[in-house]
């Protein structure tokens, strides 16, 4: 409990015990009401001054208002009929002062899940100067600047590691337990907490454009973007409160008057203005005000704490209607790094094939080279490659050990006269040939995310009803990567503008109320991610633009998290929807039972804040997401 809190729980505790007391005390008259206005003062003096507030602003229709009138009222009455019973007026207040401190404590522990995100922004980074670390304001450190991080320290701006290895924890970032290892060449994101060894980093982005400065500006802004049931709530508000102040001043007169003048019969203004004071007090629409919004921020804190980061709760009622999921390729489902996938018809063994194509490819920077090399795993020794010539569009010819090995495509092997096996696999057919004997060939492809089939499968489990991937790749390898996840459409070969046509082709095909999410990553998709309805990116690796662009962000670039977002919003509106009937029910049986004189004041309280209390503990289920 913050101290504003335990404020209220001292004055409601010192209140009750003074009701609790002043029930034996043996005390009447003006003696009594002094003694009693004391814990009513206790504990509703600042619902007095923001009802006069309220009304000096010419803004007097809200629950202040309502609490106030009608516990001053209840008095009046007490006092007007001698009764001495002021217990009610003040049970009202106490009751209301308990909702909200329940309230505000709910609101609370949902904040400090996103607040959690908080704590992953860097007080300071350490710059090496004179031999000695020297930490200074992160705004202040330039792209290209050498950074140390130590153990125990959170990564202030995204980088590259130049030195030392360590393992990572980026719990806070992504929603994953189990920490990462980074070792140099490695590109590392702030916000992480190194957790072992020694970092030198060269920064690669300003502080302001760092990944955790990104994170933190998305979170800070997601409350300001209300869905329609907030909407709906708010204008709800608006009408309904006035409304309900006007039928209880309506209930107070016109029936006493009625009786009076139309039936001859006794006005009883005591009994019809206690009914239009228990009225008021039922009215009071805290628990649709409350708990709608609370769903909403408690889903998005929930959906944060799992790795993904929803920019607003009207994304999140987006996010729950989704029929629709439409993939980028490289980089959303597939790893978009080039890697030795399958050495096929070798006569030799696979590391020494493998070692003369990365002896033979060691000058060339091409991503088909690095893709051999790291496969090879070996620091590449120059002094046995002699004679290196590249051949354009064809491949590589070198003398490996003294031996003569030519690895390229097809074409080069033509060429060399080489009878050449093919392949049944989809990829970069790498051929390679030792003294103009074809010795096999090697396979290489963008890989599959771990996750990517799985991912697929799950979106169908989630009541998605069809999964379409749009790639600027060959249809050949479109048509393999779509078969082997299990998608239902597949189109290939786009440049970006033919993506945005796609998307919008299928937008004017589906029903109104299903929606289209796009899932992308690079900077080519953020004209797709901003035309769907719901735009994802992948944002530990993704660009800029993409996550700019988009209205979900997944931290971890785990296409699994897609489908899980999409439950966390569909639990969230279920809380939602749950809140708005049986608030709006509760309320209308018990406005009708006191209109009629069934509901005391007691009733009036629950109505008021038992509603409420069931509302708000309802709405912190949004919170939990783990399981689902």
């Amino acid at each position: 409990m913050n101290k504003k809190q335990k404020k209220m729980l001292i004055r409601i505790l010192i209140s009750a015990a003074l009701l609790i007391a002043l029930s034996f005390a043996p005390v009447t008259g003006i003696a009594r009401f002094v003694l009693y206005l004391v814990p009513y003062l206790i504990i509703g003096y600042d619902i007095l001054l923001k009802a006069f507030k309220g009304i000096k602003n010419r803004q007097m229709f809200d629950e202040n208002f309502l609490m106030a009138v009608a516990t001053v009222g209840a008095i009046a009455i007490a006092l007007y009929e001698q009764s001495g019973d002021y217990t009610e007026a003040i049970a009202v207040m106490l009751f209301y002062q308990i909702g909200e401190l329940f309230q505000s404590y709910a609101v609370g522990k949902s904040r400090r899940n996103i607040s959690e995100l908080m704590d992953i922004r860097p007080d300071y980074a350490n710059v090496e100067q004179d031999g000695k670390l020297e930490k200074v304001d992160p705004d202040e450190v330039e792209i290209g600047s050498v950074i140390v991080v130590q153990p125990g320290e959170k990564v202030p701006i995204d980088g590259v590691i130049l030195e030392g290895s360590s393992t990572l924890n980026t719990s806070a970032l992504t929603g994953e337990s189990i920490p990462r290892e980074a070792a140099a060449g490695d590109e590392i994101i702030s916000g992480c907490i190194n957790m072992t060894g020694l970092l030198k980093v060269k920064t690669t982005k300003e502080f302001g454009e760092s990944t955790v400065s990104r994170i933190l500006d998305l979170v800070e802004n997601a409350s300001s973007r209300k869905s329609r049931s907030e909407e709906f709530i708010s204008r709800f508000a608006r009408i309904y409160t006035p409304a309900v102040c006007y039928a209880a001043l309506a209930l107070a007169f016109l029936p006493p008057l009625v009786r009076m003048i139309g039936m001859g019969l006794p006005a009883d203004w005591d009994i019809w203005i206690y009914r239009a004071l228990t009225f008021l007090v039922i009215s009071c629409p805290c628990a649709l005000v409350i708990s709608i919004p609370l769903s909403f921020f408690a889903g998005i804190g929930g959906a944060s704490n799992a790795g993904v980061l929803v920019k607003g709760s009207n994304y999140l009622e987006t996010l729950s209607q989704t029929k629709i999921v439409v993939f980028d390729k490289t980089g959303t489902l597939t790893r978009g790094v080039f890697e030795v996938n399958g050495i096929h018809h070798n006569e030799m063994e696979d590391e020494k094939l493998i070692e003369y194509a990365a002896l033979a490819e060691s000058a060339s920077s091409h991503p088909i080279s690095r893709s051999i090399q790291k496969a090879y795993g070996k620091e590449i020794d120059r002094s046995r490659v002699t004679d290196i010539r590249e051949i354009s569009g064809n491949g590589v010819l070198a003398k490996v050990d003294g031996h003569e090995v030519a690895a390229g495509n097809d074409k080069l092997m033509e060429r060399l006269g080489i009878e050449y096996i093919g392949c049944h696999l989809v990829g970069t057919i790498i051929h390679v040939a030792v003294d103009g004997t074809y010795a096999g060939h090697i396979v290489i492809s963008d890989v599959l995310k771990p996750h990517s089939k799985e991912a697929v499968r799950e979106l169908k489990t989630a009541g998605v009803q069809k999964t379409v991937m749009l790639t600027g790749d060959i249809r050949r390898v479109a048509e393999q990567v779509a078969g082997e996840l299990g998608l239902d459409a597949v189109y290939s070969e786009l440049l970006p503008a033919d993506k945005v046509e796609k998307v919008e082709a299928l937008l004017a095909s589906k029903p109104e109320k299903e929606k289209l999410a796009f899932v992308g990553d690079g900077i080519n998709d953020a004209p797709v991610l901003g035309r769907a309805d719901i735009g994802i990116a992948m944002g530990a690796m993704g660009s800029d633009a993409a996550i700019e662009a988009a209205d979900v962000v997944l931290m971890d670039d785990d296409p699994m998290k897609i489908s899980k977002a999409i439950k966390i919003s569909r639990k969230c509106l279920r809380i939602v929807y749950q809140n708005i009937v049986f608030a709006i029910g509760v309320k209308l049986i018990c406005l009708l039972l006191g209109a009629l004189g069934i509901a005391n004041m007691w009733l009036a309280i629950f109505a008021d804040v038992g509603v409420m209390i069931i509302a708000v503990l309802n709405a912190i289920r949004a919170l939990f997401v783990k399981n689902l």
